[in-house]
């Protein structure tokens, strides 16, 4: 444990966060703040699309809506609702402003990375659509390159392993036992079998599934969210205050917090954010790859959007609700998943638990199921399409596992798993900056 923390420490340090604002800064400045000044037509463009019947234009599997859908379904999980918790109660309400950057700056980060997925793409014989990292790294920067692209892709595996079928089946497993008193291993066997009959469906039908569960699943949490925010409206402006003083400034020990430095602030934030909206750590635009979509960076798009609906919206209603509903909460002592429970039964009484658990459970399933495709991907990319059969059965293992750990263990292991997938990821989006600009120009000129 003590290594896993020193290694966490080490990943998440000054270099880390340098290269996710300089990453997210250089393509914002390189399209004139696109995600600020071109926010409507992002919009418009993306969440829209669902109110318009509109003909999809050009070649993969997945409508652009249904690749959206699922790549939420792998970010709108539990990062949303334990993470933000944890990331308060560790580094105090600052760390819900590093957050906030790190969307500011992920939107045109992730619109890259699912530009440049969609771009560099490959089809196989049964007409799967294969893209992401280790397509564009190994296409886009040439066969030299080839080696990082297959680090990447094992970092991927073990990382999907390491999150989608490991903390969220935690979280799940610890909400159910908190507000129905059921064995968190009963909840994780449910779980596994539910994820099984999904993914041995295919692409096409965790997109179905997907397309179908995610909006009910965020207007959810958004509503029950909003009622209690409304309700606490006049501790609203304090609550503010309170997280862009604590971005600034060290938190002081109070009640059962122990107290943050602004490093600690920054990385709890970060880290969280990047874990939430996987902004940098490439895992999304292995989805977005499967989208029928005639440009790249109409795909981006969605990209942009994903982030802003994840972290800038559902992250911030869970921040919100933690500190507005009863200010002495964040302090307690509690942690994870227990925080948010609090928050929402200091409003709701004892249903509080229970609006929880069902978003918990919700979300820890979608992000099981969406997850799978990044998954599938990286180990078509590594040991071809025969692997999958036995791969598949592996990643149903993680959940019996992690039901039996610890939330700090857990969420360590969280922190190295996004660590390791960023850092290759953002270098190569860095090299391919140039392709970009020349896809985003050439967008803007026919498209827009």
């Amino acid at each position: 444990m003590r290594f896993c923390n020193w290694f966490a420490g080490v990943l998440w340090g000054w270099p880390m966060m340098i290269l996710i604002f300089a990453c997210g800064l250089i393509f914002s400045i390189r399209t004139g703040f696109f995600q600020i000044t071109h926010l409507g037509y992002i919009l418009n463009n993306t969440l829209g699309k669902v109110f318009r019947k509109e003909t999809n234009r050009g070649e993969g599997v997945m409508t652009p809506w249904q690749a959206v859908s699922t790549a939420l379904a792998g970010t709108v999980g539990n990062g949303n609702i334990a993470g933000v918790a944890t990331a308060i109660a560790m580094g105090g309400p600052g760390a819900i402003f590093w957050m906030w950057i790190v969307a500011f700056f992920g939107m045109m980060t992730k619109m890259v990375e699912v530009s440049l997925a969609v771009e560099y793409r490959e089809k196989d014989s049964q007409g799967n659509y294969y893209g992401g990292p280790m397509y564009y790294i190994e296409k886009g920067l040439g066969p030299k390159w080839k080696a990082l692209a297959k680090f990447f892709a094992a970092m991927m595996v073990l990382g999907a392993l390491g999150t989608a079928v490991w903390v969220q089946p935690h979280t799940m497993g610890m909400a159910m036992r908190e507000a129905f008193n059921i064995p968190p291993i009963w909840t994780a066997t449910v779980a596994v079998l539910l994820t099984a009959l999904v993914i041995i469906g295919g692409f096409k039908r965790i997109g179905v599934f997907c397309e179908k569960l995610m909006p009910f699943m965020c207007l959810f949490y958004i509503i029950a969210s909003l009622v209690i925010i409304i309700a606490n409206i006049t501790a609203l402006p304090n609550a503010l205050v309170l997280i862009f003083k604590s971005a600034f400034g060290p938190t002081p020990a109070i009640g059962g917090f122990a107290g943050s430095a602004i490093l600690l602030t920054m990385k709890r934030g970060m880290s969280r954010g990047m874990f939430s909206n996987e902004a940098g750590m490439g895992s999304a635009p292995m989805v977005h790859a499967t989208a029928i979509t005639d440009h790249p960076i109409r795909q981006g798009l969605f990209g942009a959007f994903e982030v802003f609906i994840d972290t800038i919206v559902i992250c911030t209603m869970t921040a919100l609700v933690i500190l507005v509903a009863a200010p002495n909460i964040w302090h307690s002592g509690l942690n994870g998943v227990e925080l948010t429970f609090s928050a929402f039964q200091q409003f709701y009484g004892k249903w509080g638990t229970g609006i929880v658990a069902i978003g918990v459970l919700l979300a820890a399933f979608s992000t099981m199921v969406g997850y799978y495709i990044e998954y599938e991907t990286s180990v078509v990319y590594l040991f071809g399409q025969k692997a999958v059969r036995f791969f598949r059965w592996i990643y149903l293992i993680p959940p019996f596992i992690a039901v039996s750990l610890s939330v700090e263990f857990v969420w360590t292991i969280v922190d190295i798993s996004t660590g390791i997938e960023g850092l290759p990821n953002m270098l190569a989006l860095l090299l391919l900056s140039g392709k970009f600009v020349q896809l985003f120009n050439d967008y803007k000129k026919g498209h827009m």
